[in-house]
Formats: C-alpha cells, structure tokens, sequence
C-alpha cells in the first residue's frame, strides 16, 4: 500500500497536478548531500539578487518602459553585429557542408571527440591570444586545456593546483561568481588581499602579507594567488612593475600564479595591456607555476558559446586539466565554427580594434553622464563596466547604507547595479556599472533615471536632513525615466 501511494504522488508531481509535492518532500526526507543543501554557491548575494528582480521585471522600450534595466551584467552586445555579418558572408563556417567545395565534415564533427579539442581550434585560440599582445609572445597549442568556458576554467586548475580546505589569496574587490568558480565544489578557500580606495585598489606587499599571514594564523595553507587582468570591476590594468612584484611574492612563498585575461582584448584607452606571458618571456622567471586563463565570452561577446582555455607553463597542470576536461567541453561545432572566425586574421584585427572603439566611446558617455549627476567613477581603461563612487549617497557609511542605497536604486528607479560588498570591497559606497549590454538609448534613459534619483534625495535631505529610502513615491514615466514626489 505504502509503494502504491508513493507512486501516485510521483504521478500527480510529474503531472503538475496541485497536490503539494514540497510538504510531501518535507515529510519523507532522504538524504541529500552537503553540496546540494548549503548556500556555497554564493547566489545569495545581492550581485545575484538584482539578476532576479531584472528577470521578473526587464525593461523593454516599447513592451515595459517602466522595467528594470539590467547594468549588473558583463555583457559585451557593442560589436556584435559584426560577428553576425561575418557569419552571413562565410555561411560554411556554422554548417558541416560547404557548398562550394562540395565537402562535408559532419561526420567528423559528429563522431566523439577526444579532450584535447580540435587541432585547428586550439591553434586558432593561440594565434588570437598572441595577437591580442601584439604577437610579442608566442603560445603553444599543445599547452591549451579548452574548456566550457572561464568559469570551468578556473575551477579546473584550483582542482589541479590545491586540496580542500586549502587557501588562494585574491586582491579585492574581486568578481563575485569566484565563491561559485573556485570555492562551491573544490572545498577551496579564498583569502582576501584587501586593497582600498586611497591608492585606487592597487595590490601592495603590505597587502600582500597580511593576507598571507591571515591565512597562516587560520592553519590554511597558501597555494596560489588569482588576479583579474584586466580586474573585474576595477576596469583597470596591471603595470610591468605590478607584475614583477606578485611574480616575486609567488617565487618566495612557493605558490602558484594564476591570471585572469578574458578581457585581455577589451583594453580600449592607455596604458597598454601586459599579459603576464610577456614578462615571463622577457626576464628570468620560473614559469612552472603561472597558469593563465582565457574565454571569448568577453572580447568577441560571445557566452553563450561556452569557449573557455586554460594556457600552463606546467605539463602536469596540463595534463591533469585535461582529463578532467572531459567534464565541460566544447562542442565539436563550435570549435569548427569558431576556428574559421578567429582564422580570418583581416577580419579579427578590424573586429578587435572597432570593438575596443565602440567601448571607448561607450565609456566615455556613462563616465560623463554619471559626472553631470555629481558621480564619478575610478579612472579605467578596459573592461564593460565602471566602478563607481557613491559614497556621498549613502543614507549611512557602513555596508548596511550600501545596500539600503542598492535596493533603492533597485526599486524606486529600476536600475539594477551591483554593490561593492558583493565585490567584497571593505570600502562601503562603491558599485559597479555595466554599459556595453545594452544599446544607447537605454543607457540614456539609465542615466536620466540616476540624474532624476539623486535629485531627487538631494530634496529629501533638504527638507528633512536625513534620507529616508521608503518615504519617496515613485511613478515611472512612458520614456522609461521615474517622477519621483517627495513627501
């Protein structure tokens, strides 16, 4: 009778009848793992949370003028077009037959794939990557581990490069889906290398070694360090000497170096781009223990391709990485796809040097939106965001006024920006903006809904001398911007 009854609520849950299949989950509990009950994930954030309220409620022009507009989303839509003109002209690059030739590689393609990739595919990556520093260094196909992009990437080599329960150093702020990349399902620990406003979030040695020693005093033991070049949400690129000093930190405690560059080709004003590949190719270092990571989601705009690479100076790494690869590959179709795109060299050079173009414009015109409103921004030159200053408008100078501040831009003036503590700042008041993914009237009508916010809580303060979020009544207009009355 028991397994009879089983069985019907299993049919009424696959049917979607309204029989409540979560209190009968409640009611006969079996065994989940840790993985799949605690909040690792990092998805309670407020970088994730503003995601949510966007999906329930996005902004269209036409359909929703009074929705959310998404700036928390790293997304490159700037150049796009390109990509899909070119795909229009070179038909036989996303098919399996090409006409002209009258050859067909479906059945390569479709047959199963061994985890090195395609050999054309890997050497398309190398020679893209190499361009991208203007062929100064050289990268080994062999080397590359691809992967179903950045995200696996980097959880791939905390696999390979530190136990659970083990530490890497990461200089704040740092990209929040990290807790998600390297920590969730490694067992890795993150140590922050807190860095601050006062020499514009650069990572010093006293930095450095506090985090270390922190680390220390934890019992954890140190494996490496991870920095973001260019650094996601500063925007900003790191300096040969910057480089030469984390080298140097990394050779003395026996560590690993891992570099961050998937927005390596997103560099859009002075100075320039150094990878790390170019100091290890120029001076007298130990390579065995840098690894950098790479993807196509960002320069070329492409996520939803999944193309991440891992390119190690260390064979084990590469080897081990490679079989784990097994576990997030890139289809067989894309590498072919994309093997033809990054093999047009004219067309990849002129795509490049318009998408930086395109960037530079758009970042200029949200840094001066932003300033006519009485916002500045960190002074930055790569990457699809700003990171922000609004510290002058919390209602409070501690973590709790920045997130009252975040949810009442949130939901008096529908723009979603992601707060610096999601970032893990220790500086309250910070946040990061995102321009390029989406077209320019919308980041008009973004900025037309900034400008009306802080005038109007300039009013508020004014006329009560404290800000009180919840005492302003809101009614967006038809042009997407808020008429804001104060009470």
């Amino acid at each position: 009778m028991k397994i009879l009854v089983q069985e019907e609520i299993a049919r009424n849950c696959d049917q979607g009848s309204n029989f409540n299949c979560n209190y009968v989950e409640m009611q006969h509990q079996t065994h989940l793992s840790t993985k799949a009950t605690n909040s690792g994930h990092g998805e309670d954030s407020p970088y994730f949370a503003g995601w949510h309220e966007y999906d329930r409620n996005p902004y269209d022009s036409l359909k929703n003028p009074s929705g959310v507009i998404q700036m928390g989303l790293a997304e490159n839509q700037l150049s796009i077009d390109m990509l899909e003109l070119w795909l229009k002209e070179h038909p036989e690059a996303s098919m399996s037959f090409n006409q002209e030739a009258g050859t067909s590689v479906f059945r390569q393609l479709a047959l199963y794939q061994d985890y090195h990739g395609l050999p054309t595919f890997r050497k398309a990556i190398a020679n893209f990557m190499e361009s991208l520093r203007g062929n100064k260094v050289k990268f080994n196909p062999d080397n590359i581990v691809l992967t179903a992009g950045a995200t696996a990437a980097n959880e791939l080599l905390m696999f390979c490069l530190a136990d659970p329960g083990d530490a890497f150093l990461v200089p704040t702020p740092y990209y929040p889906g990290f807790v998600r990349d390297l920590r969730w399902r490694t067992g890795v620990e993150i140590v922050p290398v807190h860095c601050d406003s006062s020499n514009k979030f650069q990572i010093t040695k006293p930095a450095l070694e506090t985090a270390y020693l922190e680390a220390q005093n934890q019992n954890l033991n140190v494996r490496g360090f991870i920095v973001t070049n260019p650094s996601n949400p500063l925007g900003t690129t790191l300096s040969v000497k910057a480089f030469r000093n984390l080298l140097a930190f990394v050779q003395e405690k026996k560590i690993h170096l891992v570099c961050d560059e998937i927005y390596s080709g997103s560099v859009f004003s002075p100075p320039s781009f150094h990878s790390v590949s170019e100091i290890l190719a120029n001076e007298n270092h130990i390579c065995d223990n840098v690894h950098i990571v790479y993807s196509l989601s960002k320069d070329l705009g492409l996520p939803g391709f999944r193309i991440g690479a891992i390119y190690s100076y260390n064979n084990t790494v590469v080897t081990t990485a490679r079989r784990m690869s097994s576990f997030c590959m890139v289809s067989s179709q894309t590498q072919h796809m994309l093997s033809a795109l990054l093999s047009d060299f004219k067309f990849m050079n002129h795509f490049i040097s318009e998408n930086q173009k395109r960037l530079r414009e758009r970042h200029r015109f949200l840094v001066s939106g932003l300033k006519r409103a009485g916002i500045t921004c960190l002074k930055s030159n790569a990457g699809l965001f700003c990171w922000v200053d609004m510290r002058h408008l919390l209602p409070s100078p501690d973590m709790k006024g920045e997130l009252m501040l975040w949810q009442s831009i949130l939901d008096e003036v529908g723009l979603n920006i992601s707060p610096g503590s999601s970032f893990h700042c220790k500086e309250p008041g910070w946040f990061r903006v995102c321009f390029a993914n989406m077209n320019q009237l919308t980041l008009q009508v973004s900025l037309e809904r900034i400008h009306s916010f802080v005038k109007n809580r300039s009013k508020r303060k004014l006329y009560k001398g404290v800000f009180q979020p919840n005492a302003l009544q809101c009614n967006r207009s038809a042009c997407g911007t808020q008429r804001i009355t104060v009470l």
